[in-house]
């Protein structure tokens, strides 16, 4: 499937009248986007919660919350990152989004990607990664292993929510924010990078 080219205008005027999927049906608010849309480090999760559904803004639930303290850990702003999602609309009870929601939206995201023009995409979950990193994705494997993919680099990590259930993730999915923030500064210092 080919990147749609839009302006951020083109985009966002296309994402609101969006009914593309059944999501669509049930949904309060599209949830864009948030943070720098010139953002060197971009994050995407797979779909927005309900506390996203209502506030129009991805990433502001509990798992968003925990996800903030543990960026500032890392030295990271969300102000100067992007964060979006997979899709666009809330699933209902918060379930995965299904294979073909997600083939619906992907343009929208490979718009954002076009539009930001990332140098590092960080998949929060497997969801993420299994449409942006690979499809076989095993997150518990593979995490943390940076990947090439045309002008940017692709570092799959643990979804935050998935550290609400299990603490013990917070140490590899903060190396990881770490680990991200130390690859941007080589690719910014044009050091020659192994992926």
């Amino acid at each position: 499937m080919a990147v749609l080219t839009f302006s951020w205008e083109a985009l966002y005027n296309e994402l609101m009248s969006c009914t593309k999927c059944r999501l669509c049906e049930h949904r309060n608010t599209i949830v864009i986007a948030d943070g720098n849309p010139n953002a060197d480090i971009m994050f995407i999760g797979e779909g927005p919660g309900r506390e996203e559904d209502e506030q129009g803004v991805p990433f502001v639930g509990a798992a968003g919350r925990l996800f903030n303290l543990l960026l500032e850990e890392a030295g990271l702003d969300r102000r100067d990152i992007y964060i979006c999602n997979i899709v666009k609309c809330r699933p209902p009870q918060n379930r995965d989004p299904l294979p073909d929601e997600a083939e619906a939206c992907l343009p929208y995201l490979r718009a954002q990607i076009a539009l930001v023009r990332p140098k590092v995409i960080v998949c929060l979950g497997r969801i993420a990664a299994r449409y942006v990193y690979d499809r076989d994705i095993q997150i518990t494997k593979q995490r943390g292993q940076v990947k090439k993919a045309g002008v940017f680099y692709i570092i799959p990590t643990y979804h935050p929510a998935a550290l609400l259930r299990r603490d013990e993730l917070t140490n590899d999915f903060v190396a990881d924010l770490l680990a991200a923030k130390k690859l941007l500064k080589r690719i910014e210092n044009s050091e020659k990078i192994e992926a």
